[in-house]
């Protein structure tokens, strides 16, 4: 067995996240059934001494059905009354399956808002280590019913990899209804499963794909992010299939295992990295892009070669490559309007007072 799968098998806290696919249908909406199914496995890794956080999606699909609708709304307006109607239905499903097991559940719906802000951040952290120190287990959902287009997760894949984080938890685990990542359209009929993915050359030239279920936001083009998202921060993967939840938190052995960075950024890093809302893009040159990646130095005006967005100073910002990829993340020391006059120029050509970094490397962090 794989470090990775080791990891997830014996994991004290665990984040799972279960897609709209496996716990709803258009027609019938939320099943029961697949519902007490996931409970089952989960309620037995909890008896077993683990805590577990559920990040569950599905509450618009549970609301399409009473609502008579035949499918997922487009329009956000109906989208939110679709979950306004579902959530309740999903709430009260999860609490009464895992009232099975003596187990109370309690409901945490999240916007973005409260991961980009790092005092709502912090406000998250220690709800969740109350209810786990409670015995409770949250069940977290996008808060569909407030969401906008600006502030909304998007899928609930990176909602899981974020929470994965803010809890610590010593693994995260992807359930949907494909078994594991492939390298190609498993459909086609002439692909390969991966069954490890130790660095980012074991996923390069991956084509995936979108949700075709019309009841999900993601596929897996969200759920290969947010192993990616996970991973790199130091927290181990395993993708899986939905109908294999038991075996995927007992031995381990099925789906896709994403190993972890070695080192686990700090929640300030993570928050920096991976939470904050960006406000610009700071292009640099190759000669910077290697300081600030390979060297894990500052960012110099020198190396900059454009600058794009309305930010000021203390803003998040991503940093670019000259092949247009975004490479790093940090907290920018100038303002949008005084870096024109600076970019190009060394440290010794700048009048005293602007003689500082543009982005030091404590406020810095390289993405994968």
């Amino acid at each position: 067995m794989s470090v990775a799968r080791k990891a997830v098998a014996n994991a004290e806290r665990l984040v799972v996240k279960v897609g709209s696919s496996a716990l709803t249908t258009a027609g019938a909406g939320l099943d029961v059934g697949r519902l007490n199914a996931l409970v089952d496995a989960i309620a037995g890794r909890i008896a077993q001494g683990s805590q577990l956080v559920l990040v569950s999606s599905g509450a618009i699909g549970a609301g399409l059905a009473p609502l008579a609708l035949g499918k997922r709304p487009r329009d956000l307006a109906t989208q939110q009354a679709a979950a306004s109607v579902g959530q309740l239905a999903l709430a009260h499903a999860y609490a009464e399956s895992f009232g099975r097991y003596s187990l109370t559940v309690g409901q945490v719906l999240l916007t973005s808002d409260d991961v980009v802000r790092r005092a709502h951040y912090r406000n998250a952290q220690r709800t969740f280590s109350r209810l786990l120190s409670l015995g409770a287990v949250p069940v977290v959902n996008e808060n569909d019913t407030v969401a906008t287009e600006e502030i909304r997760f998007g899928d609930n894949d990176r909602l899981a990899a974020l929470v994965a984080h803010l809890v610590g938890a010593d693994a995260l685990v992807l359930l949907s209804d494909v078994d594991g990542l492939y390298d190609g359209d498993p459909r086609s009929g002439a692909t390969r499963k991966i069954a490890e993915v130790a660095g980012e050359s074991d996923v390069d030239g991956i084509t995936v794909g979108m949700s075709s279920s019309g009841l999900g936001t993601g596929g897996m083009v969200s759920k290969l992010a947010a192993a990616r998202t996970a991973s790199a921060a130091g927290i181990p993967v395993l993708l899986a299939a939905a109908s294999e939840a038991a075996r995927a938190l007992t031995a381990a052995d099925v789906g896709t295992a994403f190993t972890a960075a070695d080192s686990r950024l700090s929640a300030r890093r993570f928050w920096l990295g991976y939470a904050a809302g960006t406000t610009g893009r700071l292009h640099l040159d190759d000669g910077a892009v290697a300081a600030v990646v390979r060297r894990r130095r500052s960012l110099l005006a020198a190396g900059i070669v454009g600058v794009d967005g309305d930010f000021q100073a203390g803003d998040v910002v991503e940093l670019v490559s000259p092949a247009q990829r975004v490479v790093a993340r940090g907290v920018v020391a100038f303002d949008a309007t005084e870096l024109p006059g600076l970019i190009g120029r060394s440290t010794h050509e700048l009048p005293a007072e602007q003689r500082r970094e543009v982005v030091h490397a404590d406020d810095l962090v390289p993405l994968r």
